[in-house]
């Protein structure tokens, strides 16, 4: 028997539910165990082997000095009545080409009749091949019986129970584990109540007379336009809504545009002004959610071709809590296929500063077009990285998740895309906090970032750090010194691997079981990874977790710093940030030319960015160090050139 064959016969014990999701008929596999071989009589030469094997072993309760037990009635006899030993080699069948060599452990001693009856069978030989595949290859034949009875009695049957209960439907958006993963290093005990952030108040602020100049301005400066009436909602919305219709098939950044939804909030924006109520800086200001975020009415597609035409009847608390600012919802924007990358069912996004080239992360629309965005393993950080733009990877738990396709409970993280480090803090002001609807959610108490005295803090930089952030923040008063994360645990990146496949796949799996994965978009990304995580034992979940326990307690004694400037791409401090639940601020550093640019010239770019990290519930830190480089430079404000590429360059848009 082949050893794919084994192993799927194996898993068959583990995981069949033909009741619960039906496979198309032209799909299906038949979950039939080979018919089980004819028991044949043991030749007789074989017998007398066994029997002087076992001659040497004393009966039960005879001492170390007995003689060996024999009786009368011949070699069938002995055999028959003898005890066993604890171990007893099968020897080769002198009638069969193949030898069998199985070893047998036995509690207490079986008889040659109980031996013939439990002869090894096709179930326990498959148990037997596939047991290498979860590391575990060192249970003997007895204990395989026990396993193998022991899956069809109970595990299965509790499998089934418990997805009937919580996993019919996919997504992860009801029924969240019970298992809380706890980011904060402080006692939560002593957390104050949060204070709304007090922003800095921009005078002499005046409306400029090109639309492509509005575009690019700040929450803040677009907040006071709209504060004095020098604009209203309904026209910046107009804006917007414009822009995106314009350049959202170039850079492929938009699923669903919300032009009624967006006219109907932002006319009310402007009537609530009208009246002498304002809301604050994000009152009647444009936005956008990735589309993993529910908005009632309007189509929550995940990206992937299988829910395309998926509308659901939930409301994200992320989208409440903007709306209740008077922000103005103007489309739902591109994620990856399931959270996965930049490719979906409609294409791939693409880089505004050089479109020839991909945004990477799941995230692509957000950071393409700037707007509210998630991450669970770089799907924040790389995307605004190539795209260029302010983002924000929150501690985990301050937002709040509820309504929110789920990757991983322990992982998934909301945060902001915006122009500056100013207007990240605002958002992040409005959205974060508590909701009934996610487990993990916290009331978080971050400082004001707006009030942080940075000439009292300690910065650390790695060997990967822009030296240009590091001269500005000295100069600006900041103790930089140079810093290394230390830590033992050398599998980082594959303990994120085995937390969020297994974690997706338990969000998934009705889909994966309907052989929807046939569908998907990119076939070396999930389908891959979630067939995989089938493999991997609740054991070995388990003891991931504990290594993320030790790797987070290791690098917290390391942060001896405020906080520390590095590469936001590097996949391993990517992973480690993300298992620790740290934050991360990127800042756009500069630009630079393209590789391999055409010989006209173009004025496409590579963008330069870094990250600014704090430890977990100090994003107000995080911020407060970006806002102070933007303070004095400029690279933010870059605007991409999709319009005029430039005379000598003829790439396709």
């Amino acid at each position: 028997m082949k050893p794919f064959r084994l192993l799927h016969s194996a898993l068959l014990l583990l995981q069949p539910n033909p009741s619960l999701s039906p496979s198309p008929p032209s799909r299906q596999v038949s979950a039939m165990r080979e018919p089980r071989r004819p028991l044949l009589p043991l030749p007789l030469p074989h017998l007398l082997l066994v029997s002087l094997l076992s001659s040497s072993a004393a009966a039960p309760g005879a001492g170390a000095g007995a003689p060996p037990r024999t009786g009368g009635g011949g070699v069938a006899r002995s055999i028959a009545d003898m005890a066993w030993p604890t171990k007893c080699t099968w020897l080769p069948w002198p009638t069969c080409g193949k030898s069998h060599s199985y070893t047998l452990d036995t509690k207490e001693a079986v008889s040659a009749k109980d031996v013939s009856r439990k002869e090894p069978i096709t179930g326990v030989i498959a148990l037997k091949a596939s047991m290498k595949y979860f590391d575990a290859d060192f249970f003997n034949d007895s204990k395989l019986r026990e396993m193998e009875d022991g899956a069809k009695e109970f595990n299965v049957p509790a499998f089934r129970d418990n997805r009937k209960l919580v996993a019919l439907e996919n997504g992860g958006l009801h029924n969240p584990s019970a298992l809380v993963f706890k980011s904060s290093w402080s006692d939560e005990s002593k957390i104050s109540e949060n204070k709304s952030f007090q922003y800095p108040h921009t005078s002499s602020v005046h409306r400029p007379s090109k639309d492509e100049d509005i575009a690019f301005m700040s929450i803040i400066e677009l907040g006071e336009l709209i504060r004095t009436k020098q604009v209203t909602s309904r026209e910046l919305t107009a804006v917007f809504l414009r822009r995106l219709k314009r350049y959202g098939p170039i850079i492929e950044s938009v699923i669903t545009i919300t032009d009624d939804l967006a006219y109907k909030q932002a006319k009310e924006a402007d009537d609530l002004l009208e009246q002498g109520k304002y809301l604050g800086p994000l009152h009647g200001i444009p936005y956008g959610l990735k589309d993993i975020i529910a908005v009632p009415e309007y189509k929550t597609t995940w990206g992937s071709r299988t829910f395309e035409n998926q509308i659901l009847d939930v409301e994200a608390s992320v989208y409440k809590r903007l709306k209740s600012t008077g922000a103005v919802l103007v489309a739902k924007l591109v994620t990856g296929s399931l959270a996965y990358d930049d490719i979906w069912f409609g294409g791939r996004t693409r880089n505004p500063w050089n479109i020839e080239e991909f945004s990477t992360g799941s995230s692509a629309g957000p950071a393409a077009s700037t707007s509210a965005g998630s991450e669970t393993a770089g799907s924040i950080t790389y995307p605004a990285a190539r795209c260029g733009v302010t983002a924000l990877r929150t501690t985990f738990g301050t937002v709040a998740r509820t309504g929110v396709m789920s990757i991983s409970e322990s992982l998934d993280k909301l945060g902001p895309f915006c122009r500056s480090a100013i207007d990240c803090a605002v958002v992040l002001d409005a959205i974060r906090g508590k909701d009934a609807g996610d487990p993990s959610s916290r009331e978080v108490a971050i400082e004001d970032p707006f009030h942080v005295d940075i000439r009292q803090l300690t910065v650390g930089y790695l060997d990967s750090a822009e030296m240009e952030v590091v001269h500005v923040l000295s100069a600006k008063g900041v103790k930089l010194v140079p810093f290394k994360l230390n830590y033992t645990v050398q599998s980082v990146q594959s303990i994120l691997n085995i937390t969020m496949d297994v974690d997706m796949l338990a969000h998934f799996d009705n889909w994966q079981r309907e052989r929807h994965d046939d569908d998907y978009e990119a076939q070396d990304q999930w389908p891959v990874e979630l067939r995989r995580a089938r493999l991997i034992p609740a054991v070995d979940y388990i003891q991931a977790q504990r290594a993320r326990g030790k790797l987070i307690r290791e690098v917290r004694e390391s942060f001896t710093v405020d906080a520390f400037i590095g590469n936001v791409t590097d996949w391993e401090l990517v992973c480690l940030g993300n298992l620790v639940g740290m934050p991360v601020a990127v800042v756009p550093t500069g630009l630079k030319s393209i590789k391999n640019p055409p010989e006209g010239g173009t004025r496409r770019r590579t963008t330069v960015t870094t990250g600014i990290y704090a430890p977990p519930d100090h994003d107000h830190v995080a911020l407060a160090l970006a806002m102070a480089y933007q303070s004095v430079t400029d690279h933010h404000k870059q605007r991409p050139a999709i319009d005029d590429l430039g005379p000598g360059d003829d790439i396709q848009r």
